[in-house]
């Protein structure tokens, strides 16, 4: 059984993760019709990940008894300067996602609630590497600049990411 303050922690944190899946589907739309297709498609698959995240959650919560809640979210940004400006707000909300779950694991150690914290494990794993993911991909525009060439290939690869990384979930 969660206790109510781990509960309230637990369905802002399903907030937080469905503002993502906003964030990112957003981010898609505005790579798609610049005809970024492997951007988009990148961005399609994060949003996708992070309705996961939410549903886990959500899952979690009600079977230890809670009652998980689907709130309003917050409109996402839907415009851009470029594709570089994307990404690094990419990278800072990825940054703001992790400080949440850390929060979250705080809280849960705070409560003694072992089961929770245990729970959260697998969020703080998934958050270095969506760290370390929107950082490669960083560098990776920084050594482009504005080469066309450059973002064509980009464009590319980040599309082989997307397919590298749900083979690797097994989630193709």
């Amino acid at each position: 059984m969660v206790s109510k303050n781990i509960e309230n922690a637990l369905n802002e944190q399903i907030r937080v993760e469905a503002e993502s899946s906003q964030i990112y589907l957003a981010m898609a739309c505005w790579a798609e019709v610049k005809g970024l297709e492997g951007v988009a498609n990148f961005m399609y698959s994060q949003s996708q990940e992070e309705r996961d995240h939410m549903l886990k959650l959500i899952k979690f919560v009600n079977e230890r008894g809670g009652h998980a809640h689907v709130s309003e979210l917050k409109a996402p940004n839907v415009t851009f300067k470029s594709f570089q400006e994307m990404f690094e707000k990419l990278y800072e909300h990825e940054v703001y996602v992790s400080e949440s779950i850390n929060e979250l694991v705080h809280i849960s150690l705070q409560e003694k609630d072992y089961a929770t914290h245990n729970f959260l494990q697998w969020y703080v794993a998934e958050q270095i590497e969506e760290e370390a993911m929107a950082r490669t991909i960083l560098d990776k525009i920084n050594l482009i600049g504005n080469d066309k060439g450059g973002l064509y290939l980009f464009d590319r690869d980040i599309e082989q990411l997307t397919i590298n990384s749900a083979a690797s979930t097994g989630t193709v």
